[in-house]
């Protein structure tokens, strides 16, 4: 198993930048933590920089890989604790791999590309995970965990925020990677939570008020919640219709999309 795949050039397409930094590679496997008893999904192993150490934890670990001579390398050392899935991670059935009660531990050096629908994706199925660690481009890190009025904060951090802690842990420079990347990276830690801003009665209506919000970011929320909800009703919620959807809490996102659908409905 030392070494992984090898001989395997990055792809472009894929946007394939293997992590090659012994001390990060240490960093990250460090904030991970992983047990023997744990269930861990790692989207991507590329060349094994932390798949090995995930399987030296002696974790249950399965690995999810687009790139088909990836998979046919790593599926040379599939084993009783180790799975290769040949899948995009943007259709991907995470909670499949759970554990019974849930707590699937997801990891990855995802590809900026697809990072943010992939996000979205694994928020869809954040009843089955326990925790999520991911390498990100710092800008998306710092868009995670942005503050309400922040320039950084808009309809990834709501919907994030919705659903989990965000943790920021600490950045990776470029020439941590081959071919090195022209962003700085950074680690993440996602904790799913119980929605501690509050529960919507319809997350898919959630989604599009927060979708619409930001759609026109530099109207007011008057204009911006047009044919969802009116003055009065913003109003209604304590909410001014002169604030711009920037200055909202996700508290205040969920209040507005529970006023649109106002008995509970099919739940997040």
């Amino acid at each position: 198993m030392a070494g992984g795949p090898a001989g395997h050039r990055p792809r472009k397409r894929f946007g394939q930048n293997f992590l090659t930094d012994r001390h990060v590679i240490d960093r990250i496997m460090q904030a991970i933590d992983a047990r023997a008893e744990d269930t861990i999904a790692e989207i991507g192993p590329g060349h094994g920089a932390l798949t090995e150490p995930l399987l030296r934890s002696g974790a249950r670990l399965h690995v999810v890989e687009l790139d088909r001579d990836l998979v046919a390398r790593w599926r040379l050392h599939e084993g009783e604790r180790f799975s290769v899935h040949a899948a995009d991670a943007l259709d991907f059935d995470f909670c499949a791999l759970a554990p019974p009660g849930g707590g699937l531990r997801v990891v990855g050096n995802l590809p900026y590309n697809i990072s943010t629908p992939l996000l979205f994706h694994l928020l869809e199925q954040g009843d089955c995970v326990r925790d999520m660690h991911f390498m990100l481009q710092r800008e998306v890190v710092e868009r995670l965990g942005a503050e309400p009025g922040s320039a950084d904060y808009g309809r990834l951090s709501v919907m994030v925020q919705y659903r989990c802690t965000v943790q920021p842990l600490f950045e990776v420079p470029p020439g941590a990677f081959h071919p090195p990347p022209r962003v700085v990276s950074a680690i993440v830690r996602l904790l799913p939570q119980s929605h501690p801003h509050g529960r919507a009665h319809d997350y898919r209506m959630l989604e599009q008020v927060v979708r619409q919000a930001f759609g026109q970011r530099r109207k007011t929320l008057r204009n911006a919640a047009a044919g969802l909800l009116d003055a009065a009703t913003l109003e209604r919620l304590g909410i001014n219709p002169g604030r711009r959807p920037e200055t909202l809490t996700v508290g205040e996102f969920v209040a507005l999309s529970n006023a649109v659908v106002p008995q509970p409905g099919a739940a997040a």
